[in-house]
């Protein structure tokens, strides 16, 4: 598994791929310029940074993870931006918000909700609990992808694996599942719940920086696969899937692959 190091160089050489889709999230939600908004799970804090764009000079985002290392990362980056006097980042426990009720016009969580120690439910309740009668609460997730085109079982296998299929855990309820959010919205109160897929991808010729981008979302993507696969899958993996491979199937002259974020949202109950 990746160390905390790693997951930050990781995730920020992921951001080529990730951004854009990230931008098309906040422009269909709107927040309007001059709002204040909550990023609950912030990580490394690229969502906190388009986000502070989005509101404006007028706004302010407030990122909250529990991790130091991620907060130190999102401070550096506002600064670098020159947006922190719209985004600040604290130490807090998304589970128990330490904001009062009502605290917020709206608030969001992306790429963190779903994933232990957060259980769906009761983050969401909390989000809802912080932003103001008639705000919207919104969560957002990688829901699927085809990074591997031609090599449909040699995919199907790595998704298969407790890494491939996180945050999805073998055994669950069905319920628990991230793409049936509608339903949680409902049983935390929100109304008007709604999803909207928004699609992100990667062709040949590739930048340098998009490759690196590809290599960080391969390993972000299958940590630590090879011991649940058959042999035959890992040496096909370790050819097609390794950067150091002569193989490795971004470096093609007719690479295509594209994935798929799911974006729920709902209004808190007047």
């Amino acid at each position: 598994m990746l160390d905390i190091d790693q997951l930050i160089e990781m995730t920020v050489a992921s951001d080529p791929l990730r951004v854009p889709v990230l931008r098309s999230a906040i422009r269909a939600l709107g927040f309007a310029p001059g709002s204040r908004g909550l990023d609950a799970g912030c990580g490394a804090g690229s969502p906190g940074l388009l986000l502070a764009e989005a509101v404006g000079p007028g706004g302010h985002v407030t990122g909250l993870d529990l991790l130091p290392e991620l907060l130190a990362h999102a401070g550096n980056s506002a600064d670098q931006a020159s947006l922190s006097a719209r985004v600040s980042f604290l130490a807090g426990d998304a589970n128990r918000l330490p904001f009062e009720d009502h605290s917020f016009d709206w608030a969001w969580s992306a790429d963190c909700i779903g994933y232990a120690p957060l259980g769906t439910l009761p983050l969401l309740r909390e989000l809802a609990r912080v932003v103001r009668l008639g705000g919207r609460v919104a969560i957002l997730a990688w829901s699927s992808e085809t990074l591997l085109p031609g090599h449909p079982q040699l995919e199907a296998g790595l998704n298969a694996t407790s890494a491939g299929m996180a945050p999805f855990v073998a055994g669950s309820r069905p319920e628990s599942h991230f793409l049936r959010s509608l339903g949680w919205f409902r049983a935390a109160g929100l109304e008007q719940p709604a999803a909207l897929t928004l699609a992100g991808g990667a062709h040949a010729p590739l930048t340098d920086e998009m490759r690196r981008a590809l290599v960080a979302l391969f390993q972000m993507r299958w940590p630590g696969v090879e011991p649940e696969l058959a042999p035959e899958e890992r040496a096909e993996y370790r050819r097609l899937c390794l950067p150091s491979s002569p193989d490795f199937i971004a470096d093609g002259p007719d690479y295509y692959a594209f994935f798929t974020y799911s974006l729920f949202h709902g209004r808190v109950r007047h």
